[in-house]
C-alpha cells in the first residue's frame, strides 16, 4: 500500500463521487478508479458500495477512513515539524470575528502570537455572528469569535470574554440626562430601538424587557454596529448593543449607560469546526489564546 493509495482513497470517500474526487486530484476517472480497485484487493475487502449515481461506503470503508485520516494527518505533522524545525512556525491563519469587542481580543493575540512566530501570515474578515459561524462550518476560517447564543452543534468552544450591554443615546434625548453610568430597561421601552439583526438575539432582548415587565419597541435592526451609531447620531433611536462597540467611536453627540439588567451580558467564545483537522498554525494558535484565557481568569480570580 502506497501513501497515494490512501489520498485516493480519502477523496473518494470526501466527495462521494469518483469524477469530482478525479477532478480534485487532477488525474483521469479510470486510472482513479483502478487505484481504488487496487486498494481493495490488497486490503481483501470492499470499501465502497457502488450504486448507478450514488457511492456509499461500506463498515470496511467506515472504518479504514479513520485509520486514513490518522495517516495522512501524521504524515502532514511529520513534514510540518521537520520544515519548523529549521524555518520555525509558517503556514497562514485563516481568522473572522464579529465587530464590537472581538476585533480588539484579536489584534492582541495576533500582536502577542507573531512576536513568537513571525513567518505565520494573517488573513482576517468580520461579520455577525451568523456569517461567522457559516464560514466556519464550510471551513473557510480556522478559528473566529462570536458572540453567545449560538448553534453548537459541529463546534468546538472557548469562551474569551464577557461585558455588559450598553444603551447607546442622543445626547440631547432626555434619558441621556438621567444620573449615573447605568439605566433601567423599562426606562427605554417607550422609545425607538435599534437592536442586532439575528433572529436570536432579537428573541433574547425580548426576554430581557419581559423579565423587566415592559416590550422593546424595535425600530431598526442593523447588523453592523457602525450603522447603529449613525442611527442614534441622527436621532433615529437608541441602540442597544454589547459595550464594546463604545470603544469604536467618543462622540460627543451619542451617550452611552450601561443596562442595569442583571442577567443582560455579552459573552464573547472562540469557535472552531469538531470535524475538520486545524492546521498546525491553528492549533498553536488556538493553544495561545487557551493560555492567555486561562492566565487571565487566574489574575481576575486573584484581584
Amino acid at each position: 500500500m502506497e501513501l497515494r493509495h490512501i489520498r485516493y482513497f480519502m477523496a473518494v470517500a470526501e466527495e462521494m463521487n469518483f469524477t469530482r474526487a478525479a477532478a480534485r486530484l487532477a488525474i483521469a476517472q479510470p486510472p482513479l478508479s483502478r487505484q481504488i480497485q487496487d486498494l481493495e484487493a490488497e486490503l481483501g475487502a470492499k470499501l465502497f458500495v457502488r450504486k448507478p449515481h450514488s457511492l456509499q461506503l461500506t463498515e470496511e470503508g467506515i472504518r479504514f477512513r479513520q485509520y486514513a485520516a490518522q495517516v495522512l494527518e501524521l504524515v502532514e505533522k511529520s513534514a510540518e515539524d521537520i520544515r519548523e524545525m529549521k524555518k520555525g512556525l509558517q503556514g497562514t491563519l485563516y481568522l473572522a470575528s464579529v465587530e464590537g469587542h472581538a476585533p480588539h481580543l484579536l489584534s492582541q493575540w495576533i500582536a502577542g502570537f507573531h512576536q513568537q512566530h513571525p513567518d505565520v501570515q494573517y488573513i482576517l474578515w468580520n461579520g455577525n455572528s451568523d456569517d461567522v459561524t457559516y464560514r466556519v462550518m464550510k471551513g473557510l476560517c480556522d478559528l473566529a469569535i462570536i458572540v453567545e447564543p449560538y448553534n453548537a452543534e459541529g463546534l468546538n468552544a472557548l469562551r474569551v470574554h464577557e461585558e455588559p450591554w450598553i444603551a447607546m443615546i442622543p445626547s440631547d434625548h432626555p434619558l441621556a440626562e438621567e444620573p449615573g453610568d447605568f439605566i433601567d430597561l423599562e426606562k427605554l421601552a417607550p422609545y425607538d430601538l435599534i437592536v442586532p439583526s439575528r433572529q436570536s438575539r432579537l428573541q433574547e432582548i425580548d426576554g430581557w424587557f419581559e423579565s423587566a415587565g415592559a416590550r422593546p419597541r424595535i425600530r431598526c435592526r442593523i447588523a453592523h454596529t457602525m450603522n447603529a451609531y449613525e442611527l442614534v447620531e441622527q436621532g433615529v433611536g437608541i441602540a442597544i448593543y454589547p459595550a464594546g462597540v463604545g470603544d469604536i467611536s467618543a462622540r460627543e453627540s451619542i451617550c452611552i449607560k450601561k443596562l442595569s439588567h442583571p442577567s443582560v451580558m455579552a459573552s464573547y467564545v472562540m469557535i472552531w469546526n469538531k470535524e475538520r483537522q486545524l492546521t498546525h498554525a491553528a492549533k498553536e494558535f488556538l493553544n495561545y489564546v487557551q493560555d492567555l484565557t486561562k492566565e487571565n481568569a487566574r489574575s481576575e480570580n486573584l484581584a
